[in-house]
């Protein structure tokens, strides 16, 4: 083969070896890893804001920071469970306000807190301050639970966004009325009240209830005002009347200083008077001659709502004191509110007023739902006396519990003889 040969085959053989391994299989690049999904965005967060509207100034700033506290509990335990409503996670703030037990501040508080764009309001504390309050939230159209005020009026006014959590005082003062004459052993009732709506409210129906249980309303007297502590002149009237008993309606602010001066006076009745008194601030302004009273509460007992001890220390552990009378109605208050928000998955009030109407829940004051006027259903009314310094159930009246749970019947009439010693 000739050398020109040689090199023509060569050539051949290197096309073809190229021919080849251009007719492969082409390798495909390495693709990279899929990228993970994204996750989902969080909720957006949204400020929720609640009032607190109580005396936090004045003789019973005590009770209002009592209340405002079971709010602020309430609000905080919330937060820390993130509600998420209408796809927006909740942080709720609360608004705390002053209205110093004065109908007129509570008026101005009341558009103050209107004003703030807050979602409801918990409290007044006072009947006196609740009623004119509640026709500037009707106004606004938002909802108002009051965790205390007992005059019947503030939810006979048919105003369709307000509910209250305990008994009425016609439930009340039945029940003082009733054990004044059958518990006490009272035929001749003295009654004192403090001119405020609460007071006079909580009298009056004292006084209907006295009367149709058989006594005699011997004297009826009232105060200049709420914050008169020098009630010599009236007890004077009183003592004059020998009455068995005195009912007092008004705050626990003047009911221990008065029952300092029925002692000093030699005046030997017994003393009862309602919700406003019952309170650890009674006796310590009382001291001994605390001993003895009576005084009502529109509500259970601790002992007996079904989660009362544990929220009682729950409270005592957060803000170092003890509960005065109100506090755990004011937290589940707050929780009804926050409740309803999430039932209605809604942050309108014209949603959330619906919602409470229909809440049925159990709270640590008892089983919570509204009837149509707005008032608690099943409200209980429990009668407490001091014994050994300390207030103690003597009788509960009404409210859900089952009979067999119930407290130790009304002592017997004592003989009228020991009365007027």
């Amino acid at each position: 083969m000739s050398r020109t040969n040689k090199f023509a085959l060569a050539a051949v053989a290197v096309a073809v070896s190229v021919g080849l391994a251009a007719c492969g299989k082409k390798e495909e690049p390495k693709q990279a890893d899929a990228a993970p999904a994204p996750a989902p965005a969080a909720p957006a967060e949204v400020t929720v804001k609640i009032a607190h509207v109580g005396p936090i100034s004045g003789q019973i700033a005590h009770l209002g920071k009592d209340n405002e506290n079971g709010a602020r509990l309430a609000i905080e335990e919330a937060n820390a469970k993130g509600i998420v409503v209408d796809g927006k996670k909740l942080k709720f703030e609360l608004v705390a306000e002053d209205d110093a037990a004065d109908p007129k501040q509570a008026t101005a508080v009341a558009q103050k807190v209107v004003d703030a764009k807050v979602v409801g309001v918990i409290g007044h504390l006072n009947s006196g301050t609740s009623i004119p309050a509640s026709a500037i939230y009707n106004t606004a159209g938002i909802p108002q639970i009051s965790p205390s005020a007992t005059n019947p009026k503030l939810t006979a006014q048919g105003f369709p966004g307000v509910f209250r959590m305990v008994a009425n005082d016609i439930a009340q003062g039945t029940a003082i009325g009733n054990f004044a004459v059958k518990g006490m052993g009272g035929k001749k009732i003295a009654i004192i009240d403090d001119k405020t709506a609460y007071g006079v409210g909580l009298a009056d129906e004292t006084e209907k209830a006295v009367k149709a249980a058989g006594g005699e309303v011997v004297i009826r007297e009232a105060l200049a005002n709420e914050k008169e502590q020098d009630f010599k002149g009236v007890l004077t009237k009183i003592r004059a009347k020998n009455p068995d008993v005195i009912m007092f309606g008004g705050m626990d602010a003047q009911a221990g200083p008065m029952l300092k001066q029925m002692k000093a006076l030699g005046i030997k009745a017994k003393f009862i008077s309602g919700d406003g008194a019952q309170s650890a601030e009674l006796i310590k302004l009382a001291g001994d001659a605390a001993e003895g009273a009576y005084a009502t509460t529109a509500g259970l007992p601790k002992d007996k709502m079904p989660q009362g001890a544990a929220f009682y220390d729950k409270f005592k552990a957060k803000f170092n004191t003890d509960v005065q009378v109100y506090a755990p109605f004011t937290y589940d208050a707050t929780n009804v509110l926050i409740a309803a928000i999430q039932k209605a998955n809604s942050l309108e009030p014209a949603k959330i007023i619906p919602a409470i109407k229909s809440i049925s829940m159990d709270g640590v004051t008892g089983p919570i739902a509204f009837d149509d006027k707005g008032d608690i259903k099943d409200g209980a009314v429990t009668v407490f006396q001091v014994k050994g310094g300390k207030w103690e159930t003597v009788e509960i009246i009404g409210g859900p519990m089952p009979a067999a749970a119930a407290a130790p019947a009304a002592p017997a009439p004592e003989k009228q003889e020991e009365k007027k010693q």
